[in-house]
């Protein structure tokens, strides 16, 4: 029976090395797999999913206007696809992560989805929301803070390799501006740049 998953953890996990992992796995079994990635990271090149140990495959790519559930049926009239990767999932819309699902329910065609929970400064993106709300099956990868514990958290750096204290929710980048670490280092390190965690506004779901 079709479900739909959504594979999460901070960032610099491998959740894209895990997503081409499972893209192998189904072609190797003569099975048919679309790879969605969203048109804004553009970090490896326009509609590639790249993994920190250099893999890369080709993606259809989607923006915030896109209807998920519409393009895949079309696709389906003329193609077989028998399971759906999305990657970067945090930046699916509400509206598109219950597309998904009636891709899933209706259509009946497994979907995967990789991404983050929270931004840089502790708030959930709202596609990370919905999907944490409706999945089927939850998992998470899971990485480490430089101090040895769980990574939770990620914080964004400037120039000076500080951590930032505002900015847009989206800023696309990678290890070069961001820092995977717990929660506990993740507040210190926001504390040092004048903010109280206490004070961020709170994402409303629903």
């Amino acid at each position: 029976m079709a479900s739909l998953y959504f594979t999460y953890s901070a960032m610099n996990a491998g959740k894209s090395t895990s997503l081409l992992q499972v893209a192998y796995n189904y072609e190797e079994r003569d099975q048919q797999v679309l790879l969605l990635t969203p048109a804004l990271d553009t970090r490896a090149g326009e509609g590639l999913i790249h993994s920190r140990l250099g893999l890369s495959r080709s993606a259809e790519t989607f923006t915030t206007k896109s209807n998920l559930f519409e393009r895949i049926k079309t696709l389906l009239d003329t193609q077989v696809i028998d399971c759906i990767l999305l990657d970067e999932a945090q930046f699916l819309t509400p509206e598109q992560v219950w597309q998904l699902a009636r891709v899933v329910d209706e259509l009946k065609v497994p979907v995967m989805c990789y991404g983050i929970r929270t931004d840089a400064f502790g708030n959930a993106f709202a596609g990370s929301a919905t999907l944490l709300a409706i999945a089927d099956k939850l998992t998470e990868i899971k990485t480490i803070c430089f101090c040895g514990r769980k990574a939770t958290m990620v914080y964004r750096c400037g120039p000076d390799g500080k951590a930032v204290n505002a900015g847009e929710q989206i800023a696309i980048g990678g290890n070069d501006r961001y820092v995977s670490c717990c929660r506990k280092h993740w507040t210190e390190a926001l504390a040092a740049a004048g903010v109280d965690q206490q004070s961020f506004p709170l994402n409303e779901v629903g």
